[in-house]
């Protein structure tokens, strides 16, 4: 387990049921610190969140009173994070999806290029349901074109290390990006601020309900969002076009 006072593991987490504490205990043993951020959560896992965190230094739990979203969340452990000294996050969902056992890798490449920020680019198995695989080729369709092709591997996997100062400015000065829509506009909108990405393939798990599996994503409402988002993008990418397009011609 490798200790750091620069980079810590973020969790936003809601109503994730008891996948969550193998999530922290995972993620706890590959690095410290970790922060889980419960996002009003009404499953009773906040509480033994805590308990958890009363025994383990290298735990810290931050309750929310009502649920903002994924983005909010976030943007709370941001900010926590600038109090607290801790350059980059790694944010990875608390559902069991995510590989724990990568921390480390994707913890030192960021360490080795501080200024940029390390997506993870999943690699699904037959667990994956095919109708979200496929759309999420349409989101990432629209990030590319939205960012001239600067190299985002996959515009909606969460596991991936931000660079806390630019992802802090960014949120706070708009207000969208605070639910499910926060994790590809992220990304672009870093890209526009000249925030480089790096890509890594990592594996994503998807958990029946037999398994202990919980599912927020809802196909319409979420896609609906997804959709008025990269309408914003695709304007802001108008209006940043000739910027975008003089960066591309300097390499």
């Amino acid at each position: 387990m490798t200790s750091s006072s620069t980079h810590a593991v973020l969790i936003p987490s809601y109503n994730p049921g008891p996948k969550v504490f193998d999530t922290v205990r995972e993620a706890r043993a590959q690095w410290a610190p970790v922060w889980v951020v419960v996002d009003g959560s009404t499953d009773g896992t906040d509480v033994q969140l805590q308990a958890m965190a009363a025994e383990d230094e290298g735990l810290k739990v931050f309750v929310l009173p009502e649920n903002g979203g994924k983005g909010a969340a976030v943007l709370y452990g941001l900010d926590e994070a600038a109090r607290q000294g801790i350059t980059h996050v790694l944010t990875m969902d608390s559902d069991g999806q995510h590989p724990a056992a990568l921390i480390p890798h994707f913890m030192a490449v960021s360490a080795g290029a501080p200024e940029c920020m390390v997506l993870g680019r999943p690699v699904f198995d037959a667990s994956a349901p095919l109708l979200r695989v496929r759309g999420r080729k349409i989101s990432n369709a629209w990030a590319n074109l939205e960012t001239l092709w600067v190299g985002i591997g996959d515009s909606l996997y969460g596991f991936r290390v931000y660079p806390v100062a630019p992802l802090r400015a960014l949120m706070q000065g708009q207000r969208w990006m605070r639910r499910f829509d926060f994790d590809p506009e992220a990304v672009v909108r870093l890209a526009w601020r000249g925030v480089k990405p790096i890509n890594i393939d990592a594996p994503v798990k998807y958990f029946n309900a037999d398994e202990g599996g919980v599912s927020h994503f809802n196909y319409l409402r979420d896609n609906t969002l997804l959709t008025w988002m990269h309408c914003r993008l695709l304007l802001g990418f108008i209006l940043r076009l000739p910027v975008l397009l003089w960066r591309r011609v300097r390499g």
